[in-house]
């Protein structure tokens, strides 16, 4: 049985004339283009870690297979604004898992997607603890009345966004937590 117990975050961003190749420099920008990255979904694992990228950077390996949370988004049309992000939510108790969301949006700023996603995570972890709120309340006040209810202990995300290049060539944004052993 594989759980993580170490997580960290980056983002990155890519311009090539090629989809893919934009991809692989968006990896690039965001220090993990040599794993084989499989992603997977939304779960903040019990007791995980964060650590900085620093850290993280030591601990992986050219080609070994690396489990991660991934947001991506990709334009071809001048000047479309992407974006990417991952949304975090932890609990209180640390024997209790938490939720990692992902969104990728087309004409959001960093703050409108990162909140967006941020939300996303913490409401979800939310319903799972139970915390009683206002669904059509706004981000702000549902986000005092997790807090306020000592159940969720942090909430935060990481968000790239970037114009599509005025050449109309490929633009990819990422946002990734990459979970290790």
């Amino acid at each position: 049985m594989y759980v993580p117990t170490r997580i960290f975050f980056t983002k990155g961003v890519g311009r090539h004339r090629d989809y893919l190749q934009s991809f692989e420099l968006a990896l690039r920008d965001a220090k993990i283009e040599k794993c084989n990255l499989v992603t997977v979904s939304s779960i903040y694992p019990a007791g995980c870690k964060r650590i900085p990228i620093d850290e993280g950077m030591k601990l992986l390996q050219a080609g070994q297979i690396t489990f991660c949370v991934m947001a991506r988004n990709s334009t071809n049309e001048p000047n479309r604004l992407v974006a990417a992000s991952i949304g975090v939510a932890t609990p209180n108790d640390s024997s209790q898992y938490g939720y990692l969301s992902e969104h990728h949006p087309f004409g959001e700023t960093d703050e409108k997607a990162g909140e967006y996603a941020e939300d996303l995570a913490a409401t979800m972890l939310a319903t799972t603890l139970g915390i009683d709120f206002n669904p059509d309340a706004d981000w702000d006040e549902r986000e005092k009345v997790y807090k306020m209810s000592g159940k969720i202990v942090r909430t935060f995300n990481i968000t790239q966004s970037a114009e599509g290049d005025k050449r109309g060539i490929w633009t990819t944004v990422v946002a990734a937590g990459i979970l290790l052993p």
